[in-house]
């Protein structure tokens, strides 16, 4: 090797005395070390034979040091007794990084106002079309058969097309979906849109919790596009219900949703391009140099990581707690409008905008509750918020007053907002590193299907025996995460 292709990984100092170099840098010497971001994803973009066990330079890099805000974030070691090893490679910077984690939460915001605005329409979308709730709840139906056939193909779709492309295609879907609904078709042209809206959140909310999760402080992370996402749900309601309640035709309303994507389509695909090659210089930083002679495990094909991950006693419980959270927020969501007019006499143009509340508090969890669990603890955290959330279900399901239940469903939504990123970091914690993308792709489709399925049992019910059935259902989604919550194995340190 020359001493030209020595100075890619080496600063050579004009010196003619050098003493013996310590083994590995010393923390403090280190002023920006790099960020740990989806090492397993590497497996599947370049070739394994091409990294080899050699030892990594290591040296102190002088470097200015970070900034306040988001660096804070990206900047700090997953490990604080991890040693530092890596060489001055400057591909992956924190300013890109920020870039990225900013579209993620503006795609995270895009699905937060896809979820919420269907609660304020459905009572427009029944007397336009002059359907019931069994065949309204449809759009829910379709929605839960796109995450399903996500499931299996979203780790593919990211192998074959890269980060970018994969963003990319995930938004021209949700942008002609978006595009076809608000042209107002028939009703079972709106049920197969909302097919389109599933698949392609997907697949975009899968690759975001992973590159979240897989961020020093993921918590915080996961915290940043989950209180993105509360916002676009508080935001949607109330556009939705301003419009259609001032005579605005109700599907004209996905106009709003069609600028976001067509928006996070462009700001993505910049955002996330040459995510492979970075991540491939990351790895050359981070690899620890490995005694001589050890025998190297062979990376494990697509199709065997998603076996593992189906067999995984983490990734199952991690799903069904994701399965009965998102089914009880977005039944919340959809149906809480309908039990105040049908129960309370509410006017439609006004209670609309309880749906607000409860996705305003979605998102002041979110920003407010997530680093305090995560200092006190997510397993005990979660398990005190279900407590809470199943008093507050009652009291808006028993208190006779519309003013009320609105401020029991605002907090109701304060309580729930901070419990899906922490169950994010949790199950993250226990699931091997290169089964990331294939569990939490299982996880997002078939937990979040529960968001689907779910509501479109409330409006069968309902058909039969009213929407106060929303309550009892919701109760009964808590007893189960409780329960899959309590199962989950004990988080141990990792040790990869």
């Amino acid at each position: 090797m020359t001493t030209a292709n020595l100075g890619y990984f080496l600063d050579i100092e004009s010196s003619s005395h050098v003493t013996s170099p310590p083994p590995a840098v010393q923390k403090a010497q280190v002023k920006a070390p790099p960020m740990s971001i989806e090492l397993n994803e590497l497996q599947s973009a370049q070739n394994p034979e091409q990294i080899t066990d050699a030892p990594i330079a290591q040296l102190s890099v002088g470097s200015q040091p970070p900034t306040p805000g988001l660096d804070s974030l990206i900047a700090t070691p997953a490990n604080e007794n991890e040693s530092i090893q890596w060489a001055p490679d400057r591909t992956l910077t924190p300013q890109k990084t920020k870039w990225r984690l900013l579209s993620s939460c503006f795609m995270l915001f895009g699905t937060g106002m896809n979820d919420s605005a269907p609660g304020a329409l459905i009572p427009y979308m029944e007397e336009h079309y002059g359907i019931s709730y069994t065949i309204v709840s449809m759009i829910f139906v379709g929605n839960a058969l796109g995450f399903i056939l996500a499931a299996p193909v979203t780790h593919y779709i990211d192998h074959k097309l890269g980060r970018a492309r994969s963003y990319t295609f995930s938004m021209f879907i949700l942008t002609v979906a978006y595009i076809i609904i608000a042209c107002e078709p028939p009703f079972p042209v709106v049920a197969v849109s909302f097919f389109l809206l599933g698949f392609g959140v997907a697949v975009q909310l899968t690759l975001n919790n992973t590159y979240c999760a897989n961020l020093p402080n993921s918590t915080t992370a996961l915290g940043l596009i989950c209180g993105a996402y509360g916002i676009g749900g508080t935001v949607a309601p109330l556009f939705a219900t301003a419009m259609a309640s001032s005579g605005i035709r109700w599907s004209l309303f996905y106009t709003i949703p069609v600028a976001v994507a067509v928006f996070n389509l462009v700001f993505a695909t910049w955002a996330f391009s040459n995510f492979e090659q970075d991540t491939a210089a990351e790895l050359q930083r981070t690899l620890r140099p490995t005694d001589e002679g050890a025998n190297v495990e062979e990376p494990l094909t697509r199709s065997q990581l998603l076996r593992r991950a189906i067999q995984n006693r983490t990734t199952l419980l991690g799903a069904l707690f994701i399965f009965a959270y998102q089914g009880a927020e977005v039944s919340i969501s959809g149906w809480v409008v309908s039990f105040l007019i049908n129960y309370r006499n509410g006017d439609p143009s006004r209670v609309g905008y309880v749906s607000s509340g409860f996705w305003a508090g979605i998102t002041t969890g979110r920003f407010l509750l997530v680093h305090p669990a995560a200092k006190l603890g997510e397993k005990i955290s979660v398990m005190g918020m279900i407590a809470g959330a199943v008093i507050f279900q009652l009291m808006t399901w028993l208190i006779p007053n519309v003013i009320g239940e609105a401020v029991t469903v605002a907090i109701l939504g304060v309580l729930l907002g901070a419990v899906y990123p922490c169950a994010a970091s949790v199950l993250t914690r226990l699931l091997p590193r290169n089964m990331h993308i294939s569990s939490l792709s299982f996880v997002s489709a078939l937990g979040s299907s529960g968001g689907a399925v779910w509501p479109f049992l409330t409006g069968i019910l309902s058909q039969h025996v009213g929407t106060m059935v929303l309550h009892p259902i919701c109760i009964g989604l808590y007893g189960v995460m409780a329960t899959s919550w309590l199962l989950l194995p004990k988080i141990s340190k990792r040790s990869e």
